[in-house]
């Protein structure tokens, strides 16, 4: 038996193309270009730090603005100012560790698990501080070792 054409699908049912939001943009023009600058130089940190995120990466083409080809000098650039320590490699970032439970790590309470209870903040420094009795009694035994 042959199948029955079904009729096409109307306009209105149909989906909406996608639209671009940069399609409408004008491109960013490359700041290596419009200076007119010959040569990127390594030595110049502050204008390489431009081009490097928050975390030490070296930004991409799209992000930064810059062409092809000065783009590619800013990377070797950056790559031989971080052999020579003028740059870092990363950037030294502070995050807050969370456990598995999403909770912070001083929210669990008293007690730590299978090594037993935790031990205060003030236990800890009480037995480590030196009176400075004590302190000027050691240095006084330890000159007189010395004689």
């Amino acid at each position: 038996m042959p199948r029955k054409n079904t009729p096409p699908v109307p306009k209105s049912r149909q989906r909406a193309p996608k639209i671009d939001p940069r399609r409408g943009q004008k491109k960013k023009p490359c700041s290596f270009c419009v200076h007119g600058t010959a040569h990127i130089d390594y030595k110049d940190i502050k204008s390489l730090s431009k081009y490097l995120s928050d975390r030490g990466k070296i930004r991409g083409r799209r992000v930064s603005g810059n062409c092809q080809q000065h783009q590619r000098d800013v990377t070797e650039a950056i790559k031989t100012a971080r052999e020579l320590a003028l740059l870092p490699y990363t950037q030294r970032t502070v995050t807050e560790r969370r456990t598995r439970g999403g909770r912070d790590r001083d929210d669990r309470g008293g007690e730590r698990g299978p090594r037993g209870p935790r031990a205060e903040s003030g236990d800890a420094t009480e037995s480590m501080e030196v009176t400075e009795a004590e302190f000027d009694a050691s240095e006084e035994s330890t000159e007189e070792g010395e004689e």
